[in-house]
């Protein structure tokens, strides 16, 4: 059964988070009296308990965790203000300097998710879901399927067209992990499924210092019956990771920046998870 850790921000985790939290400076009252303000982990226990159980915000106060109100207005100052990006980017940070990324082998694919109030934006007809709309998630990871680029477009953009985006939305502390890895002649090998088997990716992928190893699932096969080690899998297994945060499983944010950053949130989580237990 789920433990209480599982829906809320442990203090090991809270001890990396809240130095990354926007101080806030109260505001004198004119007539000399407010409330309290709810404290910032109250809070994040919330937006997390939403984020891991895809909760409707309203019902967050039914569960006495923190006000749906303060909990949902926090979120969207914190998505504005890119707290939720620097917490991926220091969890990325902390597992370079205790395990170390692993740049030799990376994987990248898409993933199409529903959006049935996504809006005009990042949102389109998904065409395996008779023409609903929805959105794809574009994932990279490292070797051992840490989360280190992700980008969101409309469901009916093609995977190849998101090569070169999510090629290049690595956070800085992946980034410098990734040219320090070039700088010291190591390999950067990326494996992509048959979606990918264009010319122009192959010529983006080896313009970006990569090189492309592109199999469909058939030939894959074959390769781990002859022995050799299938490596595209630790992308799926990361999207696993992903949708067992059920809030990322249908897109219900209208906004576009709401749902990326619940999704950096929950690479954040993936990856500092890894640090202590991967």
């Amino acid at each position: 059964m789920a433990t209480v850790q599982e829906f809320r921000i442990s203090d090991t985790l809270w001890a990396r988070l809240s130095p990354h939290l926007p101080t806030h400076v109260p505001k004198a009252h004119p007539l000399g009296c407010h409330r309290l303000r709810v404290p910032d982990r109250q809070v994040l226990d919330g937006i997390f308990f939403v984020l891991r159980t895809g909760c409707q915000w309203k019902a967050l106060s039914a569960t006495g965790i923190c006000s749906s109100s303060t909990a949902h207005s926090r979120f969207q100052a914190w998505a504005q203000d890119g707290v939720f990006a620097r917490l991926w980017n220091e969890a990325l940070q902390d597992y370079e300097d205790l395990i170390g990324l692993d740049f030799d082998w990376m994987a990248l694919d898409g993933s199409l998710h529903k959006a049935p109030l996504g809006g005009e934006k990042k949102t389109g007809p998904n065409p395996t879901d008779r023409g609903k709309g929805g959105v794809k998630r574009s994932l990279l990871t490292e070797a051992r399927g840490i989360p280190v680029g992700l980008v969101l477009e409309g469901a009916n953009r093609h995977d190849m067209k998101l090569t070169e985006s999510t090629l290049t939305s690595l956070p800085p502390a992946a980034e410098a992990a990734r040219q320090a890895h070039l700088a010291g002649g190591g390999e950067q090998g990326l494996c992509l499924d048959a979606g990918y088997d264009y010319t122009q990716v192959r010529e983006i992928v080896a313009a970006l210092g990569y090189t492309a190893h592109i199999r469909s699932r058939g030939e894959e096969a074959q390769v781990k019956k002859a022995g050799q080690k299938a490596r595209r899998w630790v992308v799926e297994r990361t999207r696993s990771w992903l949708n067992r945060f059920r809030h990322l499983l249908i897109r219900w944010a209208k906004k576009p920046e709401n749902y990326l950053a619940m999704l950096h949130f929950a690479c954040a989580r993936i990856t500092w998870y890894n640090c202590l237990f991967g």
